[in-house]
């Protein structure tokens, strides 16, 4: 993190946030994307926007060519970071979803790729990376389980080594999930809590929040229709007040990334600019 906003005692505005590209132009087809040609604008948007944090996001396809593996890169991060008052101290690594090494016989390189990650966010002080385990990347059977605790127990002391914390997006049920972060070390794992996806799967958010709250350390917002596609905020089958009120139970003080449904109309800063206000209702 680059700024500070000194002691917290409740989630407020200065804790909500943004996935990266949302406030660039989208490839057709595509929800979430590495703006590689509009990342720096996206600064600026969102400082005039009011929010004080950022989403970095890792794409598989041209994983390199992301400034945060370039020292030139590096360098126009920070000082973009402290220009606009942008704190980044999470990554969401879509790349891991596109390319799950952990399922993989041959996972040498990958691995590297994912050290190499690691590393790089150490560099930029980036404390927290999200890791889904949905869709492509999701747990489908108990050997991949054994499979992937096998992996990241290998990988503990690097993760502790380089200052990151590794947090799972899953769709398991909220007991299984309970017992699956069970299995990790506290200090070092968590879970990244997605309000659309749960949403999609039908989930209650009490049932989730009793369960595994206290594993809980960063929180997408979006919203999606059950069993269905990610829609506007309010549209789909989150409860949200609902929703806020655990949040609100646990004390929970971290970040809330607005992951939110692409527009129709072109228009991203409108769309993004409704998102955090429709949040920000549920904060005052």
């Amino acid at each position: 993190m680059f700024f500070r906003n000194g002691s917290r005692t409740m989630t407020n505005l200065n804790n909500i946030g943004f996935m990266q590209g949302r406030l660039s132009p989208a490839p057709k087809g595509k929800i979430q994307f590495f703006p590689h040609k509009y990342w720096e604008n996206e600064f600026y948007l969102a400082n005039r926007m009011g929010l004080k944090n950022m989403e970095w996001t890792l794409d598989y396809k041209n994983l390199y060519k992301n400034p945060i593996f370039k020292s030139r890169g590096v360098k126009k991060i920070k000082h973009l970071s402290r220009k606009y008052l942008i704190n980044i101290t999470t990554l969401t690594g879509d790349c891991f979803m596109q390319k799950p090494f952990w399922k993989f016989k041959k996972s040498k390189k990958y691995l590297k790729d994912f050290k190499n990650i690691v590393k790089a966010c150490n560099n930029l002080k980036i404390r927290f990376i999200v890791f889904p385990l949905v869709d492509n990347s999701s747990i489908k059977n108990t050997r991949d389980e054994k499979k992937l605790i096998h992996k990241f127990s290998k990988l503990r002391g690097f993760l502790k080594k380089n200052n990151v914390t590794l947090l799972f997006e899953s769709d398991f049920p909220p007991l299984k999930l309970k017992e699956f972060i069970k299995k990790f070390d506290q200090k070092i794992f968590g879970i990244n809590y997605d309000s659309g996806n749960s949403a999609s799967l039908n989930y209650n958010c009490n049932d989730e929040f009793k369960a595994y709250g206290k594993y809980i350390k960063n929180i997408h917002i979006k919203d999606r229709i059950k069993n269905g596609k990610t829609i506007k905020l309010g549209m789909g089958n989150a409860k949200f007040k609902k929703l806020f009120k655990n949040i609100k139970n646990i004390n929970y003080k971290k970040l809330l990334i607005l992951q939110t449904a692409r527009t129709k109309k072109n228009d991203d800063y409108s769309e993004l600019e409704y998102n955090f206000n429709f949040i920000k209702k549920y904060l005052n």
